[in-house]
């Protein structure tokens, strides 16, 4: 059965989340959203735009088409520097005021 394109770009996302070891949390702030609207884009209840497509695949260095391709392609195409390494750490981007974003 084919993947719908919405179900290709949730599927792409949560992979891009899953590579890099980033919360839904941490990709809302890079996208200036809440995780509640990451949430309800991954859960099918709202749809990924878009300009979030254009903005997510900026985000993680890819092409927006890679994106679109789906997980696989998403996956494949992310800069090696963006994938999480065993051991590393990942911290939350901080604000210029020094708090959390």
């Amino acid at each position: 059965m084919r993947m719908t394109l919405d179900e290709r770009v949730r599927s792409a996302v949560a992979a891009l989340l899953y590579a890099t070891g980033e919360s839904q949390t941490e990709l809302a702030c890079a996208l200036g959203v809440s995780q509640a609207q990451v949430s309800r884009r991954q859960s099918g209840t709202a749809a990924w735009s878009l300009a979030d497509c254009d903005a997510v695949a900026a985000h993680y260095g890819i092409d927006p088409l890679d994106l679109l391709a789906g997980p696989t392609r998403a996956t494949e195409t992310l800069p090696a520097q963006r994938r999480r390494v065993p051991g590393r750490v990942v911290r939350p981007a901080t604000a210029p005021d020094g708090g959390a974003r």
